[in-house]
């Protein structure tokens, strides 16, 4: 779709236009959505973007979160498109922190294990630029030394409260701590190996963990004893050890 793209590119505010997500990495199948990133200096107009006569949703800045911030869900010939906001203020001050080997995790929606701050550099590094220029940046080195750490750290914790709660038979809180662990541990590997990931989507394959921990997860059991097994097989796979 390039004329969507230079007529996006035209939009007030907006210095470059992407083409992200399994589109730009080729490992699209044929209903995947096309998503294409807006960076913006100082301000983006929904009503701009409602102007364009396309069929879908609009939303302003901002309606997303800090991260996602806004965009839209269109439908263009017949395609499915997402448009994606993307302050560019934000997005430097991110990589910045970034490469100083900081980050935060936001609470994001349709994420399990929530979005780090640096998803925002990692599309910048993933993504097709079609219009503008926009830099492309290795994984910091002092992020891969800090990030594992903290991933794992976090998983631990989540294998932590499942175990504390398998025996309730609680199975929904348990399996889901359970997948939490689990893509922690795939973020920790990830960022281990300098890789960015900038979704939760396929990222346990992705990291190759073992097929083990979607069998567990597939498997966990509805009664407490088969929960509190399936937290201790969950530990093995991650390799973590017993809690005390």
């Amino acid at each position: 779709m390039p004329d969507l793209a230079e007529r996006l590119r035209e939009l007030p505010g907006v210095v470059a236009v992407t083409l992200g997500g399994s589109r730009a990495s080729g490992a699209a199948s044929a209903d995947t959505e096309r998503d294409f990133g807006l960076y913006y200096r100082d301000a983006i107009g929904a009503d701009d973007i409602r102007a364009l006569g396309l069929e879908g949703e609009v939303v302003d800045p901002g309606e997303w979160g800090r991260l996602l911030n806004g965009g839209a869900r269109l439908t263009v010939d017949g395609e499915r498109v997402d448009l994606l906001y993307r302050d560019l203020d934000a997005v430097d001050y991110w990589l910045a922190e970034a490469e100083a080997g900081r980050y935060e995790v936001d609470r994001v929606e349709g994420c399990v294990a929530g979005m780090p701050t640096y998803t925002l550099a990692g599309e910048l590094a993933l993504a097709e630029t079609l219009s503008g220029e926009l830099p492309r940046p290795p994984f910091p080195e002092r992020l891969r030394t800090v990030a594992p750490d903290r991933w794992r750290a976090s998983a631990g914790l989540s294998l932590d409260t499942a175990g504390r709660i398998a025996g309730r038979g609680d199975v929904v809180a348990t399996v889901g701590l359970l997948a939490k662990a689990a893509i922690e541990s795939a973020q920790a590997a990830l960022a281990e190996r300098g890789e960015w990931a900038i979704d939760e989507k396929g990222i346990a394959r992705r990291a190759r963990l073992s097929r083990r921990v979607e069998s567990i997860l597939a498997g966990a059991g509805d009664r407490g004893f088969e929960l509190e097994r399936s937290v201790e097989l969950m530990r093995v796979a991650l390799g973590f050890t017993r809690a005390r």
